[in-house]
């Protein structure tokens, strides 16, 4: 199942996972408010290109992201935040496209993780509880990341 964004579509979701993604990095918080912008646009992408009907599938890829998320936030795997970013990203895209979206966005986390275990290494910052919310990884940044890159793929 491909699906490409339209351009417009595209933007509104890369500026919304620019703003997360940037929180994520400087006050590694992602607040409910861009979460609530991020879904409800998904939604009405999904509303003005297929109609009402269009809106279920999107929905319950965002419903079940959600509990899988905050099911992970409650054992201690993710941070909340990021568990509600991941389900109001997961608005944009059908249900089909759920297993493409995880995909995306762990090879993204991948690459995020390394990064940041490179970067802990070179400043002296071993220590996990050195600095708080700052020794965690900024995992929304691969949550935009992904998204964007699903919204782009072809």
């Amino acid at each position: 199942m491909a699906m490409t964004l339209p351009l417009a579509a595209t933007l509104v979701l890369a500026a919304c996972a620019l703003v997360g993604a940037w929180l994520d990095i400087s006050q590694r918080r992602i607040p409910n408010w861009l979460c609530l912008v991020t879904m409800v646009a998904g939604l009405a992408f999904a509303v003005m290109t297929g109609g009402a009907g269009a809106l279920l599938s999107p929905l319950a890829h965002a419903a079940i992201a959600l509990v899988v998320g905050m099911i992970l936030f409650r054992i201690g795997w993710i941070g909340g935040g990021d568990a509600k970013f991941y389900a109001a990203c997961a608005a944009w895209f059908p249900l089909g496209l759920g297993p493409r979206l995880i995909g995306m966005v762990s090879l993204a986390g991948l690459v995020v993780i390394l990064g940041w275990f490179v970067y802990r290494q070179m400043s002296g910052k071993r220590r996990r509880a050195s600095s708080g919310d700052f020794a965690m990884v900024p995992y929304g940044v691969a949550v935009a990341v992904g998204s964007v890159g699903l919204a782009l793929w072809p």
